[in-house]
């Protein structure tokens, strides 16, 4: 009897690490299953990247050449050198008045990302905090709006805007292009307050905050990727946008960028200078860069709340 014990004690602890080992040929796969994914997911991302930095590349390296060189028939190899800076010198300095035309897109764009942000937020906060009756009625009313296309209905929008005196005017667009995209920003705040805790809210009002203060103080840093996608989207819905801005304005000196690069033509029976035109889209492409990989945290974020919850 004292002689088994020990043994059977001393076994223990030599045969525990062996039972919890792995063995050599699992972890073998283990690794070569990671070193795949990571190959995968690395060639993936490349081509993913490739078809859309491309594009982007070809258009700046066409902005730095001159028309005859874009428009010829025969590329070569010694085309694709001659570059310079006259599209974009005459751009800025010829009769396009292209400064004028950005300075009004940029006002018109960052005018209607506020006022869709300010605007989607308020709403947003009605639909995901208070119960009130019809508002599943009234919030589906408002996604069917999405699905209804501007170009449907710009008619009596501007005999509406018409008789209210806001054709013609800056303000006018600004308005018209925060009604377009208030929908959208209405669904993604109502998603960005639904999945915050209504606890937090109480808490806050338990404190002596109000409703303002609450919402300003206290929802406002976690409702950053709501926000920032509604901002976003209208931004650039509004930037690029050209049938509407064409439709309500007709003094060339409140023409938006995209009205001012359809209007960049020389010679005769109104040719086409390819190298402005690709020039001035560089310049609008620009803004939309820089803001989108700004925001881009907290635009995948909005996106990412607005596809869970709904």
């Amino acid at each position: 009897m004292s002689t088994t014990v020990p043994t059977t004690a001393a076994a223990a602890p030599a045969t525990a690490p062996a039972r919890r080992a792995r063995p050599p040929r699992a972890a073998e796969q283990s690794r070569a299953e990671s070193r795949t994914k990571v190959v995968l997911y690395v060639v993936g991302g490349t081509l993913a990247a490739l078809v859309f930095l491309v594009p982007l590349l070809w258009s700046v390296l066409r902005s730095f050449q001159p028309n005859d060189v874009i428009v010829s028939p025969q590329q070569t190899w010694a085309s694709l050198t001659d570059l310079g800076w006259g599209n974009f010198r005459s751009l800025f300095t010829g009769d396009a008045d292209i400064l004028r035309a950005v300075g009004n897109s940029l006002l018109v764009s960052v005018a209607t990302a506020l006022l869709t942000a300010l605007l989607a937020t308020l709403a947003g906060y009605g639909f995901g905090r208070f119960a009130f009756r019809g508002r599943g009625v009234l919030f589906g009313l408002v996604v069917v709006t999405m699905m209804v296309p501007f170009q449907a209905i710009i008619t009596p929008l501007y005999l509406q805007m018409n008789a209210l005196g806001l054709t013609d005017s800056r303000l006018g667009l600004v308005l018209f292009y925060s009604t377009v995209n208030l929908p959208f920003g209405v669904f993604v705040m109502r998603n960005a307050f639904q999945s915050i805790p209504a606890e937090i809210e109480d808490s806050a009002h338990v404190d002596g905050a109000g409703t303002l203060r609450t919402l300003a103080s206290v929802l406002r840093p976690m409702l950053v990727p709501g926000i920032a996608t509604s901002a976003l989207y209208a931004f650039l819905a509004s930037w690029t946008e050209f049938l509407g801005a064409l439709t309500f304005l007709t003094d060339d000196r409140k023409y938006t960028l995209p009205l001012s690069l359809v209007n960049l033509q020389s010679g005769a029976y109104g040719a086409i200078d390819f190298g402005y035109l690709v020039a001035g889209a560089v310049v609008a492409m620009i803004p939309c860069v820089v803001l989108y990989v700004a925001l881009q945290r907290f635009y995948v974020a909005g996106l990412a709340s607005g596809a869970v919850k709904g």
